[in-house]
């Protein structure tokens, strides 16, 4: 399942979000919405590097190009800003590993997404892989 039907890509989005803390939401199109995940320490940038990310809600796919402030009182309150964003081709997609490639300005190349039930039932790990 490497891209749509009509031989498009699925798009991504990784947003920097000034909330009650620092983190970056990464966030793909699935099934229709934005599957998320906060990420506390950034995507990693080198292979072999992996960083947690911890599952979110679904968000509607017109959040991709979200960027502004969500108010006090309101969940995930503060700045959010676009920090990448691009296209992605599914290598694989299962319960608990997502493989992808990512195109986009700043990410580029192989990401995979593993679960760490270990840590929790909604901690994943996220890794650049070697392309």
């Amino acid at each position: 399942m490497p891209g749509r039907k009509d031989g498009s890509f699925f798009s991504f989005v990784v947003q920097e979000h000034h909330a009650r803390t620092h983190h970056y939401d990464f966030r793909l199109e699935h099934d229709g919405v934005l599957k998320s995940w906060a990420v506390p320490k950034g995507m990693p940038d080198l292979p072999g590097q992996r960083r947690l990310a911890v599952e979110t809600e679904d968000h509607p796919l017109d959040y991709a190009t979200f960027e502004g402030v969500i108010p006090e009182g309101e969940p995930g309150a503060g700045t959010v800003l676009l920090w990448d964003h691009g296209t992605f081709r599914i290598l694989s997609w299962e319960k608990d590993r997502i493989e992808v490639f990512l195109e986009g300005q700043r990410l580029q190349g192989k990401f995979v997404l593993l679960r760490f039930r270990k840590a929790g039932e909604k901690d994943w790990l996220v890794l650049r892989a070697k392309n």
